[in-house]
């Protein structure tokens, strides 16, 4: 498949980026996971993990924008009091985990990699960071409010709104307004054909590294449902078996690091093979 040329994107970045990444879009709506959430089918240990990658991954996102703030290449895009999420994310761990919750969090290989990749962009191309802010930042305040009441009526969680904090934004009064603010200040940057194309393809990396990351993360499920259903664990096997191989980065001419983007697998059978893809992505990532 070739890809769109520059000149035949739309004329707004926000616009450009929902279309390039309509396909994975539709691909992820798909994954059995996301159904499952919707319908309120979700563990208290899937959701740990899923809050335990979120604060890695906000971690180094955040990191990275504080050390960007002032880069013209992201500075109008700054929004800390409105959007940042690690104070949150700290809160609901500490419920999840515990207080020594820094000790009781797993980092697995798939969240490493996906940390890796935002300081590397932190560091050495600031401006792809509007791809990663845009995908979950949009996302997360997209459908938040929906999954938060899914999840607090799944798992039993107090009305007060204890351990799902990551979900709330108390900063911003409207999300349809703040969406169009910064839709309109992702616009009004400046970047070169060459440097928008590289945004585009980032915005699908971020979106495959989710999916790589979530995968990994019902495997450990599986093996955990294994452990204590011994009858059942064939049968698991084989439905953990069938995964979509997603490549982990690799170094490009110009050094860039970027995912396979599968461009050659049809999307029947993306569908069909995606065994995963979670709730932080269910958290709103689909409903921009």
């Amino acid at each position: 498949m070739e890809r769109p040329q520059p000149d035949s994107m739309p004329q707004d970045l926000s616009e450009a980026l929902k279309e390039a990444t309509k396909e994975v879009h539709t691909q992820a709506e798909n994954a059995e996971f996301m159904r499952n959430f919707q319908k309120g089918q979700v563990t208290r240990e899937g959701f740990k993990l899923v809050m335990a990658s979120l604060f890695h991954i906000y971690e180094a996102l955040e990191e990275e924008i504080e050390r960007n703030k002032e880069n013209p290449v992201y500075a109008p895009l700054y929004f800390p009091e409105e959007l940042h999420r690690r104070a949150a994310l700290e809160q609901d761990l500490a419920f999840w985990y515990g207080p020594h919750w820094q000790e009781a969090i797993p980092y697995t290989p798939a969240m490493r990699r996906y940390v890796q990749r935002l300081h590397e962009v932190g560091r050495t191309e600031p401006e792809l960071l509007v791809a990663h802010a845009y995908t979950r930042y949009l996302g997360d305040l997209s459908g938040g409010q929906v999954l938060k009441k899914i999840a607090q009526k799944a798992l039993e969680l107090p009305s007060s709104g204890e351990g799902l904090a990551f979900f709330t934004f108390p900063n911003i009064d409207s999300a349809t307004k703040f969406k169009q603010l910064y839709r309109s200040r992702m616009n009004s940057l400046e970047m070169t054909p060459k440097v928008r194309q590289r945004v585009i393809e980032e915005a699908k990396t971020a979106f495959l590294l989710n999916i790589q990351l979530f995968e990994e993360l019902q495997e450990c499920l599986t093996r955990k449902a294994e452990d204590q259903n011994p009858s059942q664990a064939p049968g698991l096997r084989r439905r953990a078996g069938s995964r979509v191989q997603v490549s982990t980065p690799t170094e490009t001419p110009r050094g860039k690091s970027q995912l396979n983007i599968l461009s050659q697998v049809p999307l029947v059978r993306w569908v069909l093979t995606f065994s995963f893809l979670v709730a932080t992505v269910a958290m709103g990532l689909y409903a921009m």
